[in-house]
């Protein structure tokens, strides 16, 4: 699987390819989606740019994706959304309309409420577990852990040279990952050697306009649709 990651907490400063509306988000989707991804994680935003929870901004983002592509489609429950914990749970509770999945960063405060209140609503969890945090050490505590959809394994280094060893230093970190599957991915200078290791492993990865507005030569990219047809080239690439 390659999932394609639309926009993050990027804005419009970030370039005119990076989708911040319900439309614009669907538009990309659909592109990406033609181009060979197979999975969704997307940023809902309110009309000033900034990530949201609020059910008001995910419906119609989730409504207009889905009209679009019949892959599934996740959404953030990243602290920086909403900072406090209980907000954030009450937030989650008033959705009304669900996304197939959501990603929880596990070294967040109230990550375990979090993931434990999706999973009652029928939401697949991606545990996200970022390298230099305690997220590993708290993910291999979890009673959650078995029930979570896959870990999403960020590397967090953003150097080309060194990201695809602390990639290999954070695997170590999961171990078997408590049996889950694994979705390894980097993000700016680190995102295409990453790329290419999950490939090399038979690990899942993502690549999109959150991770890097990059392509691996150091040109622009241009849409979500032209990391993800890059992004299928190197994957299988680094399989072969």
């Amino acid at each position: 699987m390659v999932q394609v990651c639309l926009n993050g907490p990027r804005q419009a400063a970030d370039g005119a390819m990076v989708p911040l509306t319900p439309e614009a988000m669907a538009e990309s989707a659909a592109r990406a989606v033609a181009a060979g991804a197979t999975d969704v994680h997307v940023h809902p935003k309110t009309p000033c740019g900034r990530d949201s929870l609020s059910p008001r901004v995910l419906a119609p983002t989730l409504e207009a994706i889905r009209a679009r592509v019949s892959v599934p489609v996740g959404v953030t429950t990243g602290a920086w959304a909403e900072p406090d914990p209980a907000a954030r749970l009450a937030r989650i509770q008033e959705w009304t309309v669900l996304p197939d999945h959501a990603s929880v960063n596990w070294h967040e405060e109230g990550a375990e409420e979090i993931a434990a209140a999706l999973i009652e609503r029928g939401v697949g969890v991606e545990a996200g577990v970022w390298s230099g945090t305690d997220g590993a050490a708290r993910f291999a505590g979890s009673p959650l852990g078995p029930r979570v959809l896959r870990v999403l394994a960020e590397v967090t280094d953003t150097s080309p040279d060194t990201a695809e060893a602390s990639a290999h230093a954070l695997l170590a970190e999961l171990g078997t990952a408590r049996g889950r599957p694994v979705l390894l991915h980097g993000e700016d200078g680190g995102a295409w050697p990453v790329l290419r290791l999950a490939g090399r492993l038979g690990l899942l990865t993502r690549i999109g306009l959150e991770d890097t507005l990059l392509l691996p030569d150091g040109e622009r990219a241009l849409s979500n649709a032209q990391l993800v047809a890059e992004g299928l080239r190197q994957y299988g690439g680094a399989r072969r």
